[in-house]
């Protein structure tokens, strides 16, 4: 997808790691596009599928938002099941999943990569977000607060409107988005006051940041 389809929208702002129906709320008060749960079990900000459903139940009026189900390595039929059950429309897949597994979900997720592989193409999709790239580190599947790399991720947007998620925060994400120029961004630890627990300031300041950039950036090529 050409540069300039992305250009037609603001840069969109997810926000990841919601566990609260509180900080659910505070992330769309703050501006949020997309908000993102997160389903592995090993990551600080694991939620439920019940809780997530409880969740939902409010926010799901709020139609206007995308709501995205965060996965691990997790067998198709439950993530079918899962965003079925709390009612979420994408699936970012942020294992060692394979393209075919991204085919059975039939449009309805994308790639989370840590790092950019050689073989992306062959996972990135033909809606928006067509894939994520997070920062690269050992062991660690996202939230990790490391940066990525913002030189590689600038020529993949190039290609593809991506997400650009790794160590984002208010402080920062204006540069990201001045250098990678991604369709969004992607923030969850840079908003906390603890991990798994939101800052309602913080996440308005995030998204204040990012909305004052789009004001420079109308000219882009």
């Amino acid at each position: 997808m050409a540069q300039h389809d992305m250009d037609e929208a603001m840069t969109k702002i997810k926000i990841c790691g919601i566990k609260t129906l509180n900080d659910a709320l505070a992330a769309m008060d703050a501006g949020a596009d997309l908000i993102g749960f997160n389903f592995y079990r090993k990551s600080p900000r694991y939620v439920e599928v019940g809780q997530c459903r409880g969740i939902m139940a409010t926010m799901r009026r709020y139609a206007y938002i995308e709501y995205v189900g965060v996965f691990v390595n997790a067998p198709v039929w439950e993530i079918r099941a899962t965003m079925e059950t709390c009612g979420l429309s994408l699936a970012q897949l942020h294992g060692d999943e394979t393209p075919d597994m991204l085919a059975a979900l039939k449009g309805k997720a994308f790639k989370a990569f840590r790092g950019i592989p050689a073989d992306v193409d062959r996972f990135a999709r033909q809606e928006a977000p067509a894939l994520l790239v997070d920062a690269a580190v050992k062991g660690v599947y996202g939230g990790s607060g490391v940066t990525a790399d913002w030189s590689a991720a600038a020529n993949l947007a190039k290609r593809y409107p991506l997400l650009l998620a790794g160590g984002l925060a208010p402080e920062n994400v204006a540069d990201a988005v001045r250098q990678v120029r991604p369709w969004g961004v992607d923030v969850a630890s840079g908003v906390e006051s603890a991990p798994g627990e939101k800052d309602a300031a913080k996440m308005k300041k995030f998204v204040k940041a990012v909305r004052e950039v789009k004001q420079t950036t109308d000219d882009r090529p």
